[in-house]
C-alpha cells in the first residue's frame, strides 16, 4: 500500500561552467559538459517511477537560480518531504547548502544533510581540520589560492602530493596529472588548474595504497566499497579520475572497478568501518554519506574526503553497497525519504505535546 504523501524530488538542471571538467588539457575544450551533472538527471524519470510505487504523489522540480520559481513550487506543491539531490546551482557547487538552508527557512523537511554540513564538507582543508581536531587520521595538506606566488618554501608537505580544486565534487579537475611527484611537476599543474578553474586548490600528501569507499546509510556502515586498479598502466597513479568516473571506455574508466564487499581482514575491516562512522558523526553527517579513505601500505587508515549526499543513482557505488546487504534500488529510495518523513512526524509528535 502506497504511503499517503507528497513527495518532491529536486534536482540541480545540469550547465557547464568550465571549459574543462577532467583536470588535463583537451583538444576539444570548448565542447565540454559536466557528465557528473547530465549523468544523474538521465535517471530521474526512474527514480519519480521507483518513489510513484511507494507514495502517493511524486514530482520533480529542476533547481536553477531562478528560486522564486522553487519558492513557488514548494508552496504551491506543499511536499511532506523534499528528496534534495541538488549538488549545485547552475553549476555552482558554493550553492549547494544555499538551497539546503532555503528548506530549512521556510520549514520543510529533506532528505540528507543539513546546510551547515553540506557547507563544511565541501570545503577540504575545513574538513581535514575538523577531523584533526578529533584525533581522526587525514593527510596533511595546504591551500593554494589561484593568484598565489608558488615558492619551494611554500610546500611544506612530503612528495608524491595530489591537488585537487578545494570546493569541487565528483572528481572534477582530477586527472592522472594530479599527483605530482617534486616542485617542478607541482608549479606546472598548478598553472593549468588556476588558469583552467581558477579556484582554490587543496595539495595534500598523497597516500600510496588502497582506495576504500564507505558508505553509511542512517548512522550504519554498509558493506566496504575497494577501487580496483587492475590493469592501470603502472605510469599511471592509482586514484579515481574524473575520466575513470564518468568518461566512458576512457583507460581510467576501464580499470578502476569497484569491488564491493571489498577483500579486507575482520581486523582491518572493523578499523576501518569505526573511522568512517567517527568521521561520519564529527561532521554531523544525518541519513545517508559516503567516507572515503586510503589504506597506506602499512595499513593506516587515512580519511580523504566525507561525502554528504553522494550519488545515489542506480549504479553508483552506494546502491551497490546497499544492494550487499539485500536493498535494492526502490528500498534505498524508500529508505532515504522515509528518514525525512519521520522527522517531520516526530517534529510535529513534539509540537502537539
Amino acid at each position: 500500500m502506497k504511503k499517503e504523501v507528497r513527495i518532491l524530488v529536486c534536482y540541480n538542471s545540469p550547465v557547464s561552467i568550465f571549459s574543462v571538467y577532467n583536470g588535463k588539457p583537451c583538444a576539444n575544450s570548448g565542447n565540454a559538459v559536466d557528465l557528473s551533472e547530465y549523468s544523474f538527471v538521465s535517471q530521474m524519470n526512474q527514480i519519480v517511477e521507483k518513489l510513484s510505487s511507494k507514495f502517493t504523489a511524486v514530482e520533480s522540480f529542476a533547481v536553477s537560480r531562478d528560486i522564486n520559481s522553487l519558492i513557488n513550487k514548494l508552496n504551491s506543491f506543499q511536499p511532506d518531504a523534499v528528496v534534495n539531490f541538488v549538488e549545485s546551482v547552475e553549476g555552482i557547487t558554493n550553492y549547494e547548502y544555499c538551497v539546503a538552508a532555503l528548506f530549512e527557512l521556510l520549514g520543510f523537511e529533506f532528505t540528507g544533510n543539513t546546510a551547515v554540513t553540506l557547507g563544511n564538507c565541501l570545503n577540504k582543508l575545513r574538513t581535514k581540520s575538523i577531523l584533526k581536531s578529533y584525533g581522526i587520521n587525514t593527510p596533511s595538506a595546504i591551500t593554494l589560492e589561484p593568484d598565489e606566488i608558488l615558492t619551494k618554501g611554500k610546500i611544506k608537505l612530503n612528495y608524491p602530493l595530489i591537488m585537487k580544486l578545494e570546493e569541487e565534487d565528483a572528481s572534477i579537475g582530477i586527472s592522472e596529472f594530479s599527483v605530482v611527484n617534486n616542485f617542478n611537476e607541482l608549479k606546472k599543474h598548478f598553472g593549468f588548474l588556476k588558469k583552467t578553474y581558477n579556484k582554490k586548490i587543496i595539495v595534500e600528501e598523497y597516500i600510496v595504497g588502497r582506495e576504500l569507499n564507505v558508505a553509511i546509510l542512517d548512522g550504519k556502515v554498509l558493506p566496504i566499497s575497494e577501487i580496483d586498479f587492475t590493469g592501470l598502466p603502472e605510469n599511471l597513479p592509482k586514484i579515481v579520475t574524473y575520466d575513470g568516473k564518468w568518461i566512458e571506455n576512457s583507460t581510467y574508466y576501464n580499470h578502476t572497478k569497484p569491488v564491493c564487499p571489498a577483500k579486507l581482514n575482520s581486523k582491518i575491516k572493523s578499523k576501518i568501518g569505526k573511522i568512517a562512522l567517527e568521521a561520519y558523526n564529527v561532521m554531523n553527517c544525518r541519513d545517508y554519506a559516503r567516507v572515503d579513505i586510503r589504506l597506506s601500505k602499512e595499513n593506516i587508515p587515512y580519511v580523504i574526503e566525507v561525502n554528504p549526499n553522494p550519488d545515489v543513482s542506480s549504479d553508483s557505488g552506494f546502491a551497490r553497497a546497499a544492494a550487499a546487504i539485500g536493498i535494492d534500488y526502490s528500498g534505498l529510495l524508500e529508505t532515504i525519504t522515509n528518514l525525512a518523513l519521520n522527522r517531520k512526524r516526530n517534529d510535529s509528535l513534539n509540537q502537539a505535546i
